[in-house]
């Protein structure tokens, strides 16, 4: 009989590994474990960790010291993308017992008794290109709202990218197979569900099934309210994709499409896809159809190569753009990346103050988006977190409302007029009965 009975989980990076991490905590729930906080001297610390965060090693080194410091006795356990891709390093890292990567991490529970030899980690690590399994996941610490993994892996090798050396090749089950998972997700009471994966949009690789298959048939699923579709690459966003969205019974008119570069030599450079006119034609189709949809945008900055008239060239495109708000990456070098090779790097403060200048452009984005949905009527989807006596909520299209707190609108949706924005970047106003808060934050 396993020692251990109590069991914290600690997540960093995507909604991907959120989804992945709450299916973990499954496993240990049918086996019997319970679930507490990471302070709460647990018997068991599972750190879920990411290749895309900057100093992944630093931060699972502290949450390694944390972990020891609450329970010196736990047994620690690092499994994710930077467990696959440096299994070495993290068995190095005085305190942890076990280091799982892409194919073993969903086997977890079997390694709970593999001790340390010679005061390095056991390490289960296979080959990225031995990991085929797709294994479907979802959160569920949200009384609201769940992420649904529905893919895995990529196919793309962009040249500045570790995820698929992480996760290895595109993988998903079939439609039939999702459907029961999405089905099982509406048995939770959530309303709203955000389908996610590393790269959703290869959904069935070509092989008969397609995303657009996919999302037809979750439509008709009864018992969730929404759908919302996480990050999809522009030159998989087709027409009839976006059509669809526009006359959906459930997918919401919000999208987030990356970008990366406006300039056409550095998404060349990049091993990008596609080029900024069909990005662009992405965009104008959507507005087309759906006018009040919500359109974030992932951006790098920093790139190798990327001079002040390629930025400028970025800059200027994303302006040009009806676009809502952007994410802004600041371009980090990544170990086995073909993005090494490219010479011209460019200076860190350099990167970083064309992260504040597009960070900037951001904000007034997404305060012009917010400016045009004033006196609009949306349908808001209430939130159970409670701050300051005040709670959250979202619009079908990604504008953030806030009203005072009340137990019994959590997890309802209700339809509101939206009022104006005030000094502190929020719709008003959550006071008067007659006016909800939209925040710009």
């Amino acid at each position: 009989m396993n020692p251990y009975k109590t069991v914290a989980f600690y997540t960093l990076g995507c909604k991907l590994n959120f989804s992945e991490t709450s299916t973990i905590a499954r496993l240990f729930e049918q086996g019997g474990y319970a679930k507490v906080d990471f302070d709460d001297r647990p018997d068991i610390y599972v750190i879920n960790t990411c290749s895309v965060t900057d100093h992944a090693d630093k931060k699972c080194r502290n949450l390694v010291r944390r972990a020891k410091s609450k329970n010196p006795d736990a047994f620690i356990a690092v499994v994710g993308c930077y467990a696959q891709l440096k299994p070495d390093e993290i068995a190095n890292i005085t305190g942890v017992n076990v280091v799982l990567g892409a194919n073993e991490k969903f086997n977890i529970i079997d390694y709970l008794e593999k001790q340390p030899s010679n005061g390095k980690a056991h390490i289960e690590n296979g080959h990225i290109k031995e990991v085929k399994t797709f294994i479907p996941s979802y959160s569920a610490n949200d009384r609201t709202r769940t992420f649904l993994k529905i893919q895995d892996g990529c196919d793309y090798f962009c040249s500045f990218c570790t995820i698929p050396l992480a996760r290895g090749r595109s993988r998903n089950q079939s439609i039939e197979e999702t459907l029961k998972v999405a089905k099982e997700v509406a048995q939770t009471g959530v309303k709203e569900v955000v389908l996610t994966g590393v790269n959703i949009g290869d959904f069935g690789q070509g092989e008969g099934e397609d995303f657009y298959g996919l999302i037809k048939e979750l439509d008709e699923i009864e018992g969730i309210e929404r759908f919302r579709i996480s990050s999809i690459e522009p030159n998989l966003l087709s027409n009839e994709i976006i059509d669809f969205v526009a006359l959906s019974k459930r997918f919401v008119p919000h999208f987030h499409i990356p970008l990366q570069s406006g300039s056409d030599e550095m998404l060349k450079s990049m091993r990008r896809r596609y080029l900024s006119d069909l990005y662009r034609d992405r965009i104008e189709r959507i507005k087309e159809k759906m006018p009040d949809a919500c359109i974030g945008v992932d951006v790098i900055v920093g790139f190798p190569g990327e001079t002040e008239d390629e930025f400028m060239k970025t800059v200027d495109f994303i302006r040009s753009l009806e676009v809502s708000y952007l994410h802004v990456f600041t371009y980090s070098e990544r170990a086995n990346t073909t993005a090494l090779r490219i010479e011209d790097v460019i200076p860190m403060q350099v990167r970083q103050e064309r992260n504040k200048i597009l960070t900037n452009i951001s904000h007034k984005k997404k305060r012009a988006f917010y400016e045009t949905q004033i006196g609009s009527e949306r349908p808001v989807l209430w939130e159970g977190s409670e701050s300051d006596g005040v709670m959250n909520g979202f619009t079908d299209n990604y504008v953030k409302v806030q009203k005072p707190f009340d137990e019994e609108s959590v997890n309802e949706t209700e339809v509101l007029v939206l009022g104006n924005i005030d000094r502190n970047g929020l719709i008003s106003v959550g006071i008067d009965a007659d006016m909800m808060t939209v925040s710009e934050d």
